[in-house]
């Protein structure tokens, strides 16, 4: 399973770095030694790993150092493997998942290099996840227009030359606030959203909570390309504005309903087909 951007997937719940380097991907050493072992200090592990098959017996590097997003936001250098040398890598370490992660390696590579020749394939299995996943049809229509919406946001935020994680939080917190009159994280708090279950809010987003989702994010994106602000404060601004507009058509809209877009629904214990319950 991959993210938005491809740059994070995940191998029996433990998720793994990438970056697309050189037209390939390249993995997180230490990433792929934690889902391996599951070691509480795998950066430990592999100083070993490495000493042993490759220093001591004075053999080429495998790896090479990319920077990959870190825990703290900040993109760090990391050593990484491309597909080749991982499953090399593998060989190196004893674990019972070696087969089951080879076997998934392999599976994420060829989704790669089809989704390179036809890039729907990518749109397809979103879609194919959510409808195992039970969801109704309008709803994913929407969910993966979303994504798409979303996707040209952040690419327009990287133009500005904003990269960090902790950045984009800030500036899609502003957009939720002046369209909701909540963070992201405070709206997961109103869903009743356990914070351990690292729920995707929009997951649990009706079609109108989507949809003006959708609008702020949109207006953000066009603000940006016409004024193309330089500094982050500007972006804040522009962010900030990009929601009120999409706030206002909600309050609009609330108005002629009769009552909140916002609603406390989420898809938690939803069984095999979901439905919007009442956060409890």
């Amino acid at each position: 399973m991959a993210d938005k951007q491809n740059k994070l997937i995940v191998f029996q719940s433990k998720e793994i770095r990438r970056i697309w380097h050189e037209e390939e991907w390249f993995y997180s050493v230490v990433d792929i030694i934690e889902a391996l072992t599951d070691s509480p200090t795998p950066r430990q592990y592999w100083g070993k790993v490495k000493d042993r098959e490759f220093v001591k017996i004075e053999v080429s590097p495998i790896w090479v150092r990319l920077k990959l997003l870190a825990p703290d936001g900040k993109k760090r250098l990391t050593d990484c493997v491309n597909t080749k040398n991982a499953f090399r890598l593998i060989q190196s370490i004893p674990s019972k998942k070696a087969e089951p992660f080879k076997l998934w390696l392999a599976q994420v590579g060829k989704e790669r290099l089809d989704e390179i020749e036809n890039p729907e394939l990518a749109q397809q299995r979103m879609k194919e996840l959510y409808e195992k996943k039970g969801y109704p049809q309008d709803w994913i229509d929407k969910r993966l227009r979303g994504i798409a919406i979303r996707q040209n946001l952040t690419d327009e935020w990287e133009k500005r030359g904003i990269g960090k994680q902790k950045d984009f939080a800030i500036l899609t917190a502003e957009i939720s606030n002046a369209t909701f009159g909540m963070t992201p994280s405070e709206y997961k708090e109103h869903k009743n959203l356990p914070e351990e279950s690292k729920a995707n809010l929009r997951d649990h987003m009706d079609d109108l909570e989507l949809i003006f989702t959708m609008l702020g994010e949109r207006v953000t994106t066009e603000i940006s390309q016409k004024e193309k602000p330089e500094t982050f404060d500007k972006n804040k601004n522009v962010a900030r504005r990009g929601g009120k507009i999409a706030g206002n058509a909600r309050k609009e809209t609330e108005k002629e309903l009769g009552r909140s877009v916002i609603t406390k629904k989420n898809y938690l214990d939803k069984g095999d087909k979901p439905e919007l319950k009442e956060g409890k």
